[in-house]
């Protein structure tokens, strides 16, 4: 399983949803399904705008849980 954790990243950095949306040009409900870790899969381009916004690394955003 992965999990995804722009929630807590998010909360570091006290970033609302839509800022996320706006500033990485992702769609809002993508963003949602992300935070609410909720989301069935996600493309590397999302990926790397996200991690580009939260200046982190994918291991930061992504965890592979057992």
């Amino acid at each position: 399983m992965i999990n995804c954790h722009p929630a807590r990243l998010m909360g570091e950095r006290k970033m609302k949803i839509v800022y996320v949306a706006r500033e990485t040009g992702l769609n809002r409900n993508t963003v949602t399904l992300l935070y609410k870790e909720t989301a069935q899969r996600i493309d590397l381009e999302a990926i790397e705008k996200l991690c580009d916004l939260f200046d982190c690394e994918v291991g930061e955003l992504l965890e592979r849980v057992q």
